[in-house]
Formats: structure tokens, C-alpha cells, sequence
């Protein structure tokens, strides 16, 4: 995607990267405030980047995991040095299945490896999976388009089409293009009129910053909206279709994406609007059938429900404290949302119905 007319991947190697393995990365954290880009030369800087969300939405975790195992080769490619690796990294996130998928990719090309030949090679695969993730965002764009399109041809030509999304899974939470953004950046390719409701999806609030910074650049109409307005909107005929993205979805269809999904899908339900995931394929986990039991839940730090960080009228970036001293606090990071509340699961390969049988469908080899 474009920032003031350059080109920009949310990750890449840097011009002198080749001499020392160094990636570079827009740091989020300063967003929508301030645009950074941040140098990972160590394994120990790419833990950091994924745990404090520098870097973050599942692809892009995993893609940035992949590097992180890259950089550690360079400084040590033993296989313990290869394990220490890759057990660092998972422990960054537990919700996200790509850091495990490519984790477990790094891990099985490297196996047998001489330790000279695997700093190379994993760069060569890290690249790999940012390509990959590339390709596969601009398939579900393409797929996930046609369906902004039939909406607008319901409406018989009678305004914008109008879609709520919640957190951000645009390209800042991916390499590039994102998931259940995708699909709005290919629409306004091809000239299909749209407007795009943003939660602000608190506590870390990526839909206010995020997800509005990077609509905002492309030129995509939005409005930024409470995350309890959802249901009200549904209500009024005034959302045509509801596009989240997942950081892991079960094998039969259930997903798990940031906390409060559950509860647009359930205001979807209720009023008959079509509610849609953008599932890139690392992010299904084959060996889970029931996410609302199984997947495990992220608790973070309650510093993001009680501070909130802004830009004052001068111009100075403070934190504040929203709630009373002494306040317990709870901060689960993500919510699961049944198969059964999902309209359809949009993939690189198609649009299949959230059940086992819909994606074995469209993934016949993972029967």
C-alpha cells in the first residue's frame, strides 16, 4: 500500500540487510501520531517487536517470527540455537496461530541443515512468507470484492455500499493488502462505491488509530464509530455487510479475532446482516474443532484498559489514567465467535461456509 505516494510493505529487508540480516518495521505503537519505522537486527529485538505490538495482526506476526529465526541464525544456526529461537518467539503471543505455522515452517527447513547454510536459507524462507502472505491477501481482496459488489447491486445502484469492521486486519496487520480490508481496497480499485464503519475496538483502540490512519491514506470513506454503536447502525438499515479479520479459526469454521467480534456477529444475526471473515489459510488451525473451549485467550496487561495514550492540542503525546485507583482490572485480548454466527469465511481460494465441510471444500489436502 501507499504512504504519501510510496510504496510500503509492513515488513522488509533493509537496503544493507544482506550484510547484517536487518528487517525493518513500521512500529505501530507510534501510530496514528507519528510514522516510524523501527531496525530488528536480533532475535531478541523481534520477540520485542511481536509481544510489546510494535508488529501486529496474526500474518503479520507470523511473517515477523519467520525473520526472527532468520536473524537468529545469523548469530547462532546450532540446533539448540535454532530451538531457543524458535521457543522464544511462541511465548510472544498465544493466541495467533501463524507464529506457530511459521515457526514450524522455519523449523522443518532448516532440519538437517549444515549450521553454514542456515542463515541464508532462512532468510530466503522468511522472504518466502512475506510473498506468500502478499499473494494470498490480494486473492481474498479479489474474492471478497465480488461480494462488495453483489451488495451494491442489491441496493440497485442506491448509495454506497456500507461495511463495519472491527479491530484492524487491513495491510498494517499483514505484509501487505491485509485480510478483511482486502477486500474494501480492491472494491475502490474497481470503482465500487463504499463507506467503511471503524470500531474503535478498545482497549488498544487499532480500529480508531489503525485502521482509520491507513483508510485515511489510501482516500477510503470511513467513519470511526463507539464499539457499542454497531448494533444501532444494524438496526437502522444503515450496514450492508459486516468484514473482521481472525487470528485463528478451528477447523470447523469457529474464530477467534479481537475482543468484542462476538458481539457485532451477534447484533449481525439478529437483524439478518451478512457477517464475513477474511481467513487467510495459515491462520486455520487443523487440529481444533471448538474455539470456544480449546483456542487459548490472551490476558494483557491492564495498563491498556486503565491508560490511554493521545495526542494533546500542543502537539505533546501523554497517558492518561481512565479509571479509579485501586480498580481491578480485566483485559482479555480476544473473543471466539461460532461457526454458526458466520455468514461465510473468505479465503485466498474462494468464499466457503464456516464448517468443516466448507473448508475442506476449499482445502481438500487437509482431509
Amino acid at each position: 500500500m501507499r504512504i504519501d505516494g510510496r510504496a510500503y510493505r509492513t515488513i522488509w529487508q533493509t537496503e544493507d540487510g544482506a550484510e547484517d540480516g536487518a528487517v525493518a518495521i513500521i512500529d505501530q505503537t507510534r501510530l496514528p501520531h507519528d510514522f516510524a519505522v523501527a531496525r530488528l537486527t536480533t532475535l531478541e529485538d523481534a520477540a520485542h517487536a511481536i509481544r510489546a505490538m510494535l508488529v501486529r495482526g496474526a500474518p503479520l506476526i507470523g511473517a515477523t517470527a519467520a525473520w526472527g529465526v532468520a536473524l537468529a541464525m545469523r548469530a547462532d544456526p546450532s540446533d539448540s540455537g535454532l530451538e531457543r529461537a524458535c521457543a522464544t518467539l511462541l511465548a510472544t503471543r498465544p493466541t495467533a496461530v501463524n507464529l506457530r505455522w511459521a515457526l514450524d515452517r522455519l523449523r522443518a527447513r532448516l532440519a538437517g541443515l549444515p549450521e553454514s547454510e542456515r542463515a541464508a536459507v532462512a532468510a530466503g524462507e522468511a522472504a518466502a512468507v512475506a510473498d506468500e502472505d502478499v499473494a494470498i491477501n490480494r486473492a481474498i481482496g479479489g474474492h471478497g470484492a465480488a461480494l462488495i459488489r453483489a451488495a451494491f447491486e442489491r441496493k440497485g445502484g442506491g448509495g454506497p455500499v456500507n461495511i463495519l469492521t472491527h479491530c484492524n486486519a487491513g495491510w498494517l496487520a499483514t505484509v501487505d493488502w491485509g485480510t478483511a480490508l482486502a477486500p474494501v481496497y480492491v472494491a475502490v480499485e474497481e470503482g465500487i462505491p463504499l463507506h467503511v464503519w471503524v470500531d474503535e475496538t478498545r482497549p488498544r483502540n487499532q480500529g480508531a488509530s489503525l485502521t482509520a490512519w491507513e483508510l485515511n491514506r489510501h482516500g477510503v470513506p470511513h467513519t470511526i464509530i463507539a464499539d457499542n454503536v454497531g448494533g444501532h447502525l444494524m438496526q437502522h438499515g444503515k450496514v450492508d455487510l459486516c468484514i473482521v479479520g481472525t487470528d485463528r479459526t478451528t477447523a470447523t469454521g469457529d474464530v477467534c479475532n479481537k475482543i468484542g467480534t462476538y458481539l457485532k456477529a451477534l447484533a449481525a444475526h439478529d437483524n439478518g446482516v451478512p457477517f464475513y471473515v477474511g481467513l487467510p489459510s495459515p491462520t486455520i488451525d487443523w487440529g481444533m474443532s471448538d474455539g470456544v473451549r480449546e483456542i487459548p485467550i490472551e490476558e494483557r496487561d491492564g495498563r491498556e484498559v486503565t491508560d490511554l495514550t493521545g495526542r494533546t492540542a500542543d502537539g505533546r503525546i501523554e497517558t492518561v489514567r481512565l479509571t479509579p485507583d485501586g480498580s481491578p482490572v480485566a483485559n482479555f485480548g480476544f473473543d471466539v465467535t461460532p461457526a454458526r454466527l458466520v455468514t461465510g469465511l473468505i479465503t485466498e481460494r474462494g468464499v466457503c461456509p464456516a464448517s468443516r465441510a466448507g473448508l475442506l471444500g476449499l482445502f481438500p489436502e487437509r482431509g
